[in-house]
């Protein structure tokens, strides 16, 4: 008995933020939009992008996510954090972690975002 795996994450965006947000994880990342069940909320969005499910939840008393955050995996790197930044979109470096490349960045909504490259060394 324990963990297997991980279904989804979950991060919020203030109302009325699903289109900006079709734009970033869509447009820019690259991600596919999904539907959401019937039963659900129609407020928020969905997205899938590789093994990796993302679930955009409205709150209405909104607050960025400064410090946890979603890790994206991606092929390539360098070519993603130039298309961010001709979107307008500032990249940071950080502390290096054996195994990776990574810059973090911010959603349109200001909630922090990691995104990596495996290097296998």
């Amino acid at each position: 008995m324990g963990v297997i795996g991980l279904d989804h994450v979950q991060i919020a965006i203030p109302e009325g933020g699903e289109d900006e947000a079709r734009l970033f994880f869509v447009g820019l990342l690259g991600m596919q939009e999904v539907p959401k069940p019937s039963n659900l909320s129609p407020q928020g969005c969905w997205f899938d992008g590789g093994t990796v499910s993302l679930h955009i939840g409205v709150d209405p008393d909104f607050r960025p996510a400064s410090k946890a955050h979603p890790a994206f995996l991606v092929d390539d790197l360098d070519t993603l954090e130039s298309k961010l930044r001709d979107a307008g979109y500032e990249t940071r470096q950080d502390k290096p972690v054996k195994g990776y490349r990574r810059f973090f960045t911010t959603d349109p909504f200001g909630n922090r975002i990691e995104i990596m490259k495996r290097t296998g060394r």
